[in-house]
């Protein structure tokens, strides 16, 4: 927007808390306004994560159940990945995964106002910013999905240009508005539901008064666009309801920071799209999404039956039906399993994530029969949404680890410059999904033996055997009626000889390890929670400088504990997609591990 009042428009962002003293009007004073279709999120699966209260009041939106943010009375969290937190694991905070996303610009100092002072500034020749401050002021929700500090930040929006419609101009929809719209109805290309951002109807008059329509159209758009930007930024759903071991920090923006961006952008259309990931990751998966949904239904597949595991040299009735799914040509033994036709086998077992041995597995045939295009699609769209809770940015230099892939990546602009295997935790004691930043590594660390492995591991052993933990070098320490396990630094101290430190509420961190032969495995989960990392002193290599080479590292070993500080903070995100797209544009699909997958699936309404 060109105008003055854009100037004016720019300096809504942070004023929810300079108003926090307006109080809202009682129900004797709402306005009942109907007429438009519920703008809900919700689809069938989601009313399993969470419900929200009817409200009361004015509301522009019937109430529904929804996913996304927390109301007065939520529902009982839904199962968490497994019955045991990791051993290191630490209770979540409770407001872990609501960020509310406030604008991280300092608010200007406005007095507070309460809603009649705030009633009266309006002229009373402009009767559609009366209606819109009636609105704005009266009791009750604007949109179940949005919470009361949510329509306080949009009153103060509002407030700033005297109640004046935004997107409204001569009782038609203005250019910027019509480029919100446009992305709205767009909102599938990005994995959302348009039907969650309803558009409201101009030129109909539902009450009677085509002032109060007006205002009521202006204001839904305003939601409408609100609602889009925080579900882009992952408020459909909450994470920590999946599980209390994912507490990812969402970025969700204010709904005053979000107008004053659009208002003030040359196309808002496109400010409004840009909320949503631009990490490269996230872009494949929804070219992907795309062509998916362009070449439904897909071809059939080879109907391959089960049969037996075949291997170079075998002799099998089902090969010619196997080649021609590989679009391999005949041979003059059709039935024989060769070279040629193995290698296409491993690659394909490369594309879904099976061991790329070339031998035709039970895994392999049927994953030879292909998903449904509805089933890649949901995969798709689970995926792509988990990407919504990583920071906007990661760090133009950050470590990230896939769990389910049993990978650790350095990237540093935009491409990987370091990547290793690793261990995570069991099913049973998973790894949790968030972001942290390193601060530190420690060579030739000890290890305090955590609470919940001390009770249920070593304590009733040690009643049986009182030397237990000294015969396996431990030290039994009694502090204050309690007793505590450490292990020195050592070759068979369970940290190995370096960890890396990036301190969250999980106590969980990167470390080497004495049982270097569990990497050789493809199913690579035996921790009790912490990620076990492939040759760690390469790792240190890239992410403690020049100063502390591998072979300076080394030589520490066995010399005491030492602690060295990194030269920059270090963002570190532990990540779980189980659907990827490679650098050749294939998708690759990887094992549920903790069934994490089908959780989000369940919540965005897909099956499991």
């Amino acid at each position: 927007m060109g105008s003055p009042r854009a100037a004016v428009l720019l300096m809504g962002v942070g004023l929810l808390g300079a108003l926090d003293a307006i109080p809202a009007r009682g129900a004797e004073s709402s306005i009942e306004i109907t007429g438009l279709e519920s703008a809900s999120a919700i689809s069938p699966g989601e009313a399993a994560i969470e419900e929200t209260n009817s409200g009361t009041g004015a509301e522009l939106w019937s109430t529904e159940a929804a996913v996304g943010e927390k109301t007065p009375d939520p529902a009982p969290a839904v199962e968490t990945v497994s019955p045991e937190p990791p051993s290191d694991a630490a209770p979540p905070n409770d407001d872990t995964a609501q960020n509310a996303g406030a604008s991280k610009a300092a608010p200007p100092s406005i007095p507070s106002a309460n809603g009649a002072d705030v009633a009266a500034s309006v002229p009373s020749q402009d009767p559609v910013a009366a209606a819109l401050t009636t609105l704005l002021t009266s009791g009750g929700q604007l949109h179940p999905r949005l919470a009361p500090k949510e329509k306080e930040a949009l009153l103060a929006f509002y407030a700033l240009g005297d109640f004046k419609p935004i997107w409204i101009k001569d009782r038609a929809w203005t250019a910027p508005a019509r480029a919100i719209i446009a992305r709205l109805k767009a909102a599938d290309q990005d994995a959302l539901d348009p039907a969650a951002y309803a558009v409201p109807a101009l030129g109909v008059t539902v009450n009677g008064d085509s002032q109060a329509d007006l205002a009521e159209s202006d204001l839904k758009l305003s939601v409408a666009a609100v609602l889009y930007a925080r579900d882009a930024r992952g408020a459909r759903i909450e994470p920590s309801r999946l599980s209390r071991l994912i507490t990812p920090k969402l970025d969700l923006p204010a709904a005053d920071a979000v107008l004053t961006t659009l208002a003030s952008a040359s196309d808002p259309g496109a400010a409004l799209e840009a909320y949503n990931p631009r990490h490269a990751g996230y872009q494949a998966l929804k070219r992907k999404l795309a062509e998916v949904r362009a070449n439904r239904p897909g071809p059939p597949m080879a109907g391959v039956t089960q049969g037996p595991a075949l291997k170079i040299g075998m002799r099998d009735p089902r090969v010619p039906l196997i080649r021609a799914r590989f679009q391999l040509g005949p041979i003059p033994d059709e039935t024989a399993y060769d070279e040629r036709l193995a290698s296409a086998v491993a690659s394909f077992q490369r594309q879904k994530g099976l061991p790329p041995s070339g031998v035709l597995t039970p895994q392999t045939v049927a994953a030879l029969g292909g998903a449904s295009p509805a089933r890649i699609e949901g995969d798709l769209i689970a995926n792509m949404e988990r990407w919504r809770w990583l920071p906007a940015d990661l760090g133009r230099e950050h470590i990230a680890v896939n769990i389910p892939e049993f990978r650790l990546q350095v990237w540093k602009d935009g491409a990987p410059i370091h990547q290793t295997r690793v261990v995570v935790g069991k099913p049973e004691t998973p790894t949790p999904v968030f972001s942290g930043v390193m601060e530190y590594a420690i060579v030739n660390p000890s290890w305090n033996v955590p609470p919940s492995i001390l009770k249920n591991e070593f304590l009733p052993r040690m009643a049986a055997d009182p030397f237990y933990a000294a015969k396996r070098g431990y030290e039994v320490i009694h502090r204050n009626g309690q007793i505590f396990v450490r292990q020195p630094p050592g070759e068979r101290n369970a940290l190995g000889f370096i960890k890396f430190m990036f301190p969250n509420q999980h106590a969980v961190y990167l470390h080497d390890t004495p049982s270097r032969h569990l990497f050789s495995a493809e199913r690579r989960a035996f921790s009790h929670g912490c990620v076990r990392v492939d040759q760690p002193f390469r790792l240190a290599d890239v992410v403690l400088g020049a100063a502390w080479s591998e072979s300076r590292l080394r030589s520490l070993i066995g010399r005491g504990e030492r602690t060295i500080t990194l030269p920059e903070r270090l963002p570190v995100h532990l990540t779980y997609f189980t659907t990827t797209v490679d650098e050749r544009g294939a998708v690759r699909s990887i094992e549920d591990l903790y069934g994490i997958n089908r959780r989000v699936r369940a919540a965005l309404g897909f099956g499991g």
